[in-house]
């Protein structure tokens, strides 16, 4: 698989924390969290045009890239079927997230950009009941990267991770369609994934499971309160994460699934969180945020990359 250093060799941001951005400010309801049927109506794409232009204009404003992320997070079997969606609509849907961001790429020329295709837990991402061998994983999450490949996808993410078997499977998958890709696990408060791993030891399971497949490794959904920590013991698998997807609020999943309004935290204050992690984790490439954050947030973490990287 394409190693880090060659797939980002410039700072890149993402976006905030979409769902959670249509649903409290653009009041658009989305069932399941499910937001890639916006990309089925023009209305949905054109919110979408506009929420993702913000964000490419704070990376080209800034001089880094901007890693376009598609829509997808629930674009999967099970939860299409409860949707209502076929199979074949369902991969439809996949391509046309993906299409929508390659419109975009062609509006800012001259910005380094890549195409993500955005894959998510088969289960509850905040409270997962099953989980997966890898070879089950990759089975489920095969028909989606299909058709996120189709679509234009150049890198897949898989975001909000609660245990190795799925990870570990997306990464087969992924590697057998000859894409590079990305794996993100989600922490609790403790800084350990829903079925109690340890992070440290969830990476490591996995670069073995899958003969170090991933691109690199990131943490979604979790304020940096909750995985700080495990950051400042200077272990060797520190050098596998590449990215930080962090929540806007300090709440638990728990607490964050029985919320009724949005915590947006303080973005100024989860910037300087950024900047303390950037000094604990030696390739730290790309920096988005996940639920609660928006354009303020990115704007603020932008700025921990004022000073160019070394080479």
């Amino acid at each position: 698989m394409t190693p880090l250093s060659q797939m980002i060799t410039t700072p890149f941001i993402s976006d905030g924390g979409l769902e959670t951005w249509m649903l409290f400010h653009e009041e658009i309801e989305l069932r399941d969290f499910a937001a890639f049927e916006m990309v089925l109506n023009e209305p949905g794409r054109e919110t979408l045009k506009t929420y993702y232009r913000r964000y490419a204009r704070i990376a080209r404003k800034a001089g880094q890239g901007f890693l376009f992320e598609s829509a997808t997070w629930r674009a999967s079997a099970d939860w299409g079927e409860r949707l209502g969606y076929s199979p074949e609509r369902l991969a439809d849907a996949n391509r046309r997230a993906m299409r929508l961001l390659a419109g975009l790429r062609a509006e800012f020329q001259g910005l380094p950009t890549i195409l993500s295709g955005c894959v998510g837990p088969r289960g509850d991402g905040y409270a997962p009941t099953e989980t997966m061998r890898p070879s089950e994983a990759a089975r489920y999450h095969r028909p989606q990267i299909e058709a996120l490949k189709a679509g234009g996808a150049e890198v897949i993410s898989a975001i909000t991770m609660t245990h190795v078997g799925e990870a570990a499977g997306i990464a087969h998958a992924a590697q057998d369609m000859g894409l590079p890709v990305v794996l993100s696990f989600t922490v609790e408060t403790n800084g350990c994934l829903p079925d109690g791993t340890d992070l440290g030891h969830a990476i490591e399971l996995t670069d073995r499971a899958t003969d170090n497949a991933a691109a690199y490794y990131m943490v979604n959904c979790a304020h940096p309160s909750h995985f700080e920590h495990a950051f400042a013991t200077g272990a060797k698998w520190l050098e596998r994460i590449g990215g930080i997807k962090a929540n806007a609020s300090r709440m638990s999943h728990a607490e964050l699934d029985c919320a009724e309004e949005l915590d947006d935290g303080n973005p100024a204050e989860l910037g300087c969180d950024y900047h303390r992690l950037r000094g604990l984790l030696p390739n730290l490439r790309i920096v988005s945020g996940c639920c609660g954050t928006d354009h303020r947030h990115i704007a603020a973490m932008s700025e921990i990359f004022a000073e160019p990287l070394a080479a």
